[in-house]
């Protein structure tokens, strides 16, 4: 499987952080089939609170 990045503009720490949010999500099963969407949108939210752009 080709290595797919699920958030584009994001750097690598949001990534794992998505990830992160992701499983826990799931795991819990907080947001039923929404998890990928809800950890999506924090990370997102987050990386543009903190003032950064695409790839940092």
């Amino acid at each position: 499987m080709p290595d797919k990045k699920p958030l584009k503009g994001v750097g690598e720490k949001e990534e794992r952080q998505y990830e992160h949010i992701k499983e826990e999500a799931e795991k819990s099963g907080r947001y039923g089939k929404r998890a990928r969407e809800v950890a999506a949108r924090t990370v997102m939210k987050q990386h543009h609170e903190k003032g950064h752009k695409k790839g940092e």
